[in-house]
């Protein structure tokens, strides 16, 4: 080979590698950048960790040249300036984030809705219907009138005139079908259904309570028509006494802003309302008056014939000997209330088991009777409740 061909065979391999190297210097270029980017962001996250957390606090108070009057929610209240950038934000009721070092105003939160709240919704309907509901078919007929109807067909109350009514209080002893009602009626509705225990209303801090109670009904607003589901009201619903703690006189602020939202100047449009209590008695007069719940329906402990319909519902599935009589497990079963049958027929299926059985025998049922209602019976010799 000539020494032109050699001289043209090393360049020819030296561009290649020029070239190949450039690439090399862009990927690793690329590289680098991205490097760059990841340590800039772990920078940030690192910044994000040091910062110190920031104190939640309602704005209770308005005052003349950007001062506001703010409850922390650690207790103490302060008067503190805002920015006008922040001034069209700031309103009573409006929840802000307080610097812990200087409780100066870092940030207005526009939504005030407690998660607490947003987590009261119930997305998917519940599987209870009316059908799966024996020995109460006048209880029901009254729900569907008070809740269901001025949803599903307002206007004939207007052909009538006369006003829709808006709530209904449902009480009565434990395991009598109060849940079961008010779970057949998300079920029916096409409304949005928001279930809260009243005991989740009880807050440690002054005005907590009011705050979730005013967010509920806000959801409800937004929502829809809407059914609030109250249960065990009796929390927070006892009849305000002069003497009282403080906790006491906070659970009664909680109540006020509840009666308040209930029959307010404000109407309350396509919200419905249910409560469930088993102490009816201790219940503020203010509250079961006209206007906050219009109908209080008793749900009472089945009679026979109840009792037996409420055993065909929870035996329809049940695999049963020919001697099963549910009429007369009906009469033995005395004082039983709805749930007292449902563990009956649960309780008939595990002696069965027991017994290396696949049906049920009225001898399980007999068995289950003894079982349920005897460890009921000394339940009750124990504890004294009252009810009306």
């Amino acid at each position: 080979m000539s020494m032109q061909k050699k001289h043209e065979v090393m360049e020819r391999n030296l561009t290649w590698e020029i070239r190949k190297l450039e690439k090399d210097k862009v990927i690793l270029e690329n590289e680098n950048l991205r490097l760059d980017r990841e340590v800039k962001s772990l920078k940030n996250e690192i910044s994000r960790f040091r910062t110190p957390p920031l104190v939640l606090a309602t704005v209770s108070e308005l005052l003349g040249n950007n001062e506001a009057v703010v409850k922390s929610s650690t207790g103490p209240s302060f008067l503190l300036k805002y920015s006008d950038k922040d001034a069209n934000k700031m309103e009573i009721g409006s929840r802000v984030a307080l610097n812990q070092q200087t409780f100066s105003i870092v940030d207005v939160i526009t939504s005030e809705k407690d998660p607490l709240v947003s987590s009261m919704e119930i997305e998917e309907k519940p599987d209870v219907t009316y059908e799966n509901i024996g020995g109460l078919e006048d209880q029901i007929r009254e729900t569907i009138e008070t809740v269901e109807l001025p949803l599903k067909n307002p206007e004939i109350f207007e052909k009538v005139g006369i006003t829709p009514p808006k709530g209904v209080l449902f009480y009565g002893s434990p395991g009598t079908g109060k849940t079961l009602l008010a779970k057949a009626v998300a079920n029916e509705t096409n409304a949005t259904f928001i279930k809260i225990v009243a005991s989740e209303f009880v807050k440690k801090y002054i005005g907590e309570g009011s705050r979730l109670v005013r967010g509920v009904f806000e959801l409800a607003k937004e929502k829809a028509p809407a059914i609030i589901f109250i249960d065990e009201i009796d929390a927070i619903a006892g009849k305000r006494l002069q003497s009282s703690t403080s906790g006491d006189r906070e659970v009664q602020r909680t109540l006020m802003q509840l009666l308040a939202e209930m029959d307010g100047f404000e109407s309350r449009g396509d919200i419905g309302i249910i409560a469930a209590t088993n102490r009816p008695d201790i219940l503020d007069p203010a509250l079961l008056r006209p206007g906050r719940f219009d109908r209080i329906i008793e749900v009472p402990v089945p009679d026979e014939e109840g009792k037996y319909e409420i055993l065909k519902i929870h035996t329809k599935n049940m695999s049963l000997t020919a001697d099963v009589d549910l009429q007369d497990i009906a009469r033995k079963a005395k004082n039983a209330s709805g749930a007292d049958l449902k563990a009956i027929c649960t309780e008939a299926g595990m002696f069965a088991i027991r017994d290396g059985n696949t049906e049920v025998s009225q001898e399980n049922f007999n068995q289950a009777i003894e079982k349920v209602l005897n460890k009921h019976n000394k339940q009750q010799a124990e504890e004294t409740v009252m009810f009306v």
